[in-house]
């Protein structure tokens, strides 16, 4: 059986989110939405786990690129989007999520609890607005 695997997460965005690891952004960006919480509340726990972690990107990125779907909408533009501006809504504006993304440019992300939704969802939203386009790349 022959699987094509895209490559749907960066190393590069995901070292240069390692870099504030200790707040957990890049497990969230590579889909461990529960380790990113632990991670941000004991700041990479206690700096132990972020050093760790230096040396599991390459891994987790891997499981990333066999998880998720690829297509047109791109992951890393994505995250980058929700990281820096999310309050905006211009990474639901992105991913073609007009009214949510509108919403959240009058609310702040809805108040921030919208923001901190899609820090957990972001890598599953993307997969089925892809898989929804029926278009994959390898």
């Amino acid at each position: 059986m022959n699987v094509t695997v895209s490559d749907t997460h960066s190393k590069a965005i995901g070292y240069a989110l390692w870099i504030f690891g200790f707040t957990g952004a890049h497990r969230f960006y590579y889909g461990k939405p529960i380790t990113g919480t632990i991670w941000f509340f004991t700041l990479g726990l206690l700096g132990i786990g972020w050093l760790i972690d230096l040396f599991l990107i390459p891994g987790m990125d891997r499981e990333a690129d066999q998880r998720f779907t690829g297509g047109n909408i791109n992951y890393s533009v994505a995250w980058l989007l929700l990281s820096f501006l999310g309050i905006f809504g211009l990474h639901r504006m992105y991913m073609g999520k007009w009214i949510s993304g509108i919403v959240y440019l009058c609310t702040g992300g809805v108040f921030l609890l919208g923001v901190l939704y899609d820090l957990w969802t972001l890598n599953t939203q993307i997969s089925e607005c892809n898989r929804e386009a029926g278009i994959t790349t390898a």
